[in-house]
């Protein structure tokens, strides 16, 4: 199977002009609209465009991460001004890591759009047309998603770009985040009528949007709208249902149960039945979280960062016997393989909490699977975004948030980490499984906690190091009235002429 290589595309305004080749994107200049538009091998550029962005640093690396470290999952593991002020609810959205993705999402936003403006009119393949607009709605619906849930509420949500006047940049905010969720939705919905099932692809277009991995974001965006409206429960089972009954999607099972949730993170199953929606990686490109998250400095063999280690709330939430802990988190005395040698973990000065996300170690047993450049700490590894495992966790959700039995997708879930089934789960019972399948990962266990209205107790609690000693005292300045959504970056709002009005109490 090839290796994918993202190389970033030059924008200025317009759609660099590249090979038609997915994986290897190659700057040619910068044509303007009075010239572009024509072939298809500008229709492919176009497409290529749409995910230029998507392995940036702030979009899929510690950027946005900081989001979801301010969870009790994990905490800062080194001191760091920023980030730290984040998870204490002290920051102004101008923080070095997260103030332009605001602006990136939106550029990603744009891009969607001239592609859906321009396309209909070209004289190309409509296989191709129909492949390239399904690309750009679901890359539209999933960017206005992931800052509809981060910013927005019942008070205001986040500003739409009109596609009949894209010149109008300065756009007031929707009245509430429900329209987002609803205009999300419609993105959706348009992408997975267009798009081709992942299987339809060959291996040079792998990592492009696809039919299923519309339908699981529309899944997640009517759990999300569900806070706001319960009827919409019953819409994520029957969008989680289109991913579930495709049949072209399934835990993975290596035929070694003790090895199969290991198995979720290793290269060789970038690409396997359990994929839907991934960072694409290698030692070039892609997400750096892999070494972000890998022990500091590496015990001087790598240039590991050491951010976002786990915490001792997180690992004693795991039931006994739960195989995805020990994946999940490394300790002291964990062996595993590092660059071709076995090696036993142990905790240094660096480390904070004796805990270190072990989910992504695996392409650490090959030093030529690593970016040599430590400060890029790329992998071979495509980090995971959404997982069929998730879309069963949302249709359990769903169905026992709506007062109906969700065992049967729970319990999928939790018969591949080597537990018992469970009879009539509770609520109670769902939350801890999320945690434990999806620890470390994009699911995002800070919104999780809002959303379930329990971070106020939460974070009213400290976090600790695996010895029982505080990692991270409590946070009782979190207001869930002010801090259940997060500053929108204050250069947004000063530079939109007062239409854009910031998030109330920041």
């Amino acid at each position: 199977m090839k290796n994918l290589k993202y190389l970033l595309i030059i924008w200025m305004g317009m759609f660099a002009s590249c090979s038609d080749d997915f994986l290897d994107i190659k700057p040619e200049g910068t044509p303007t609209d009075a010239n572009f538009w024509s072939t298809e091998e500008d229709a492919i550029a176009a497409s290529n465009a749409l995910y230029s962005l998507f392995t940036d640093d702030e979009m899929v690396g510690r950027g946005y991460f900081w989001f979801i470290n301010a969870s009790d999952d994990m905490v800062t593991g080194r001191v760091k001004a920023d980030p730290d002020n984040m998870k204490n609810f002290i920051c102004t959205g101008d923080e070095d890591y997260i103030r332009n993705i605001w602006s990136k999402k939106y550029q990603v936003i744009k891009r969607a759009n001239d592609v859906i403006n321009h396309l209909p009119e070209m004289d190309i393949d409509q296989n191709l047309k129909n492949r390239i607009m399904g690309e750009a709605y679901f890359m539209s619906g999933l960017m206005y998603f992931d800052l509809a849930y981060r910013f927005g509420d019942d008070r205001a949500g986040i500003p739409i770009i009109d596609r009949e006047n894209m010149l109008d940049y300065n756009i007031p905010r929707t009245s509430t985040v429900v329209n987002n969720y609803a205009y999300i939705i419609s993105e959706f919905e348009k992408a997975a009528e267009l798009l081709p099932f992942f299987d339809e692809y060959t291996s040079e277009d792998y990592g492009r949007a696809h039919k299923t991995a519309a339908w699981a974001y529309m899944s997640k965006t009517y759990l999300y709208w569900a806070q706001y409206d319960a009827s919409k429960y019953s819409s994520a089972v029957e969008a989680a249902d289109k991913v579930i009954n495709s049949g072209k999607h399934a835990l993975i099972d290596t035929g070694e149960p003790s090895n199969d949730y290991k198995a979720v993170f290793s290269a060789a199953n970038n690409w396997s039945k359990e994929y839907i929606w991934s960072v694409v990686s290698n030692v070039q490109t892609g997400s750096i979280l892999p070494g972000v998250m890998f022990e500091n400095k590496g015990w001087g063999h790598y240039n590991g960062w050491g951010y976002f280690q786990p915490t001792k709330e997180l690992y004693d939430s795991y039931e006994q016997g739960d195989a995805r802990r020990d994946v999940t988190i490394f300790k002291e005395g964990t062996v595993f393989n590092y660059f071709g040698e076995e090696f036993t973990w142990y905790q240094t000065s660096n480390n904070e909490t004796g805990y270190m996300f072990g989910k992504y170690t695996e392409p650490f047993s090959d030093v030529s699977r690593v970016n040599p450049n430590g400060d890029k700490p790329s992998t071979d590894l495509n980090v995971p975004l959404m997982r069929f495992a998730e879309v069963l966790l949302i249709k359990a959700e769903a169905l026992i948030a709506d007062g109906k039995n969700g065992d049967a997708p729970l319990n999928e879930v939790r018969t591949r980490a080597g537990l018992p089934a469970l009879n009539g789960a509770t609520i109670t019972e769902l939350k801890r499984e999320r945690r434990n399948e999806l620890a470390g990962e994009w699911s995002d266990r800070h919104f999780d906690l809002i959303r379930w209205g329990d971070a106020d107790a939460a974070y009213a609690q400290p976090l600790h190091t695996h010895d029982g000693s505080i990692a991270w005292p409590a946070r009782p300045q979190f207001d869930p009235t002010i801090h259940h959504v997060w500053p929108i970056p204050p250069h947004e709002v000063a530079s939109s002429n007062g239409i854009l009005e910031q998030n109330e109490g920041w």
